[in-house]
């Protein structure tokens, strides 16, 4: 079922804004505590430098995952949509090329445009609330990460 897309990409925007400002308040901390421990840092900075490294690799990782699984499915979805769309197609033809009358003819014409636009339209939001999902997902890793490396690094001071 599809839903409202301005909500999906809305949320998917306030999603990612989120993410962006968790994302600079922990580039700041950590600019900080790399300038401030110089060339021989303490136990507790080693272990957050490398902590922030495999974080990086990790949601980035999940992202990828996430986007490549549900591309799989948008690509299944797209070629029942362009089958569909086919079968339909071509029986719409069918049934102009079978009028025997011209008035018979126009109605199957009209008919066949009426549906050839809305099938579209209908295939074309489908496109749109898959996309935006699939971005949900591959933010989704990312996002977690940086919302709660932002609480966490808050309570510490640099």
């Amino acid at each position: 079922m599809t839903a409202n897309p301005l909500t999906l990409w809305t949320g998917l925007a306030m999603k990612t804004g989120e993410m962006m400002l968790a994302s600079a308040q922990v580039i700041n901390h950590r600019t900080g505590r790399i300038a401030a421990a110089g060339s021989s840092p303490n136990s507790r900075d080693r272990r957050e430098f490398a902590l922030m490294g495999r974080e990086k690799v990790a949601a980035a990782s999940e992202s990828a995952q996430a986007v490549a699984a549900r591309m799989l499915n948008l690509n299944q979805q797209m070629g029942a949509i362009a089958f569909n769309h086919l079968i339909a197609g071509a029986a719409g033809i069918m049934s102009v090329a079978t009028a025997r009358t011209i008035a018979q003819s126009s109605k199957a014409q009209a008919e066949f445009m009426r549906d050839t636009m809305s099938s579209s339209a209908k295939a074309a939001s489908q496109l749109t609330d898959s996309v935006a999902r699939i971005a949900h997902h591959g933010l989704k890793p990312v996002h977690s990460r940086a919302t709660a490396n932002a609480k966490r690094l808050a309570k510490h001071k640099k």
